[in-house]
């Protein structure tokens, strides 16, 4: 067992409400080939895709997995203060309670941020999924803000509830920590979401244009859920390439067309010292370690 802080985290309640789709005023988007085109996007309730499915191949741009959610309260005082705290303190692994609708009183887990439209992802069995409406309200107890690895100083834990940090089964090896994905991703290949000062919430997305490296680097089997690791990239103060550092993460949301953009990617450890060891183990993705879906 890894010694963490989890016993002086504070639990909190933070509560959003599902969105309803969205498509901007221009309707069509525009791919890398110049094509304008009409995809589903962001929001909404997905009752098809989920956790543990391919992030690529579908006809979509940016789609949730599951249910999507926001906190719509407008505090004009801080600027949509309560939405930024739903997103910043929600974490992946945390427990979503349904508090209004047909679904009231059913179950979910967090799986997952995306940035810029800031929403927090949502993951429902499917029974519940057919419940629910747009504006039915999720309460998230959140916990995992301000967790640490005692021990292992150089290595930062964000966006993780305790329970999910216990489950991916860290080894220790020496001073370092093994951490099982199914891809290793140069930091070369990420794009939209590199630039903020702050990776507590949302996203940055991983670019799939190139065929040749999609092939290289196996990239063709992503998977919604998927814990994966970027090498030469350090999230410890925002998203930087840095050679030898190394950060982890989980895949949110499906592939994109549009330039910069594709399978987005919370942030869930750094280390700017390379005190990460990825170990290739193709069900390392959170369908399985959470015991979520038992058909992939």
């Amino acid at each position: 067992m890894l010694k963490t802080n989890a016993n002086k985290l504070i639990k909190i309640s933070v509560i959003g409400e599902i969105s309803n789709p969205l498509i901007n005023r221009l309707v069509y988007t525009i791919s890398t080939k110049g094509k304008p085109v009409i995809l589903p996007g962001v929001g909404g309730i997905t009752y098809n895709l989920r956790v543990g499915d391919f992030a690529c191949g579908w006809e979509a741009d940016h789609v949730e997995p599951g249910a999507s959610i926001k906190n719509k309260e407008n505090d004009l005082t801080f600027g949509y203060a309560a939405n930024t705290a739903l997103n910043v303190f929600s974490c992946i692994g945390n427990q979503a309670i349904i508090v209004s609708g047909d679904a009231k009183g059913s179950f979910g887990v967090v799986t997952g941020k995306h940035g810029g439209i800031e929403h927090v992802l949502v993951d429902f069995q499917p029974e519940i999924l057919e419940k629910l409406i747009p504006g039915d309200k999720i309460l998230i107890k959140a916990l995992g803000v301000g967790l640490k690895l005692i021990d292992y100083p150089d290595v930062i834990i964000m966006n993780m509830d305790p329970k999910f940090l216990e489950v991916l089964n860290l080894k220790k090896i020496k001073d370092k920590l093994q951490v099982p994905v199914t891809h290793v991703i140069p930091a070369e290949f990420m794009g939209s979401g590199i630039g903020k000062n702050q990776v507590y919430s949302g996203d940055y997305d991983l670019q799939m244009f190139d065929k040749k490296s999609v092939e290289e680097y196996g990239l063709d089997d992503l998977r919604i859920g998927d814990i994966v690791a970027i090498s030469n990239a350090d999230h410890s103060f925002g998203r930087i390439y840095h050679q030898g550092a190394i950060s982890i993460g989980i895949v949110v949301h499906s592939n994109c067309i549009t330039a910069g953009h594709g399978p987005g990617i919370t942030s869930l450890m750094t280390s700017s010292l390379g005190k990460i060891i990825p170990k290739i183990n193709t069900s390392a993705n959170i369908a399985n370690l959470l015991n979520l879906r038992s058909d992939i």
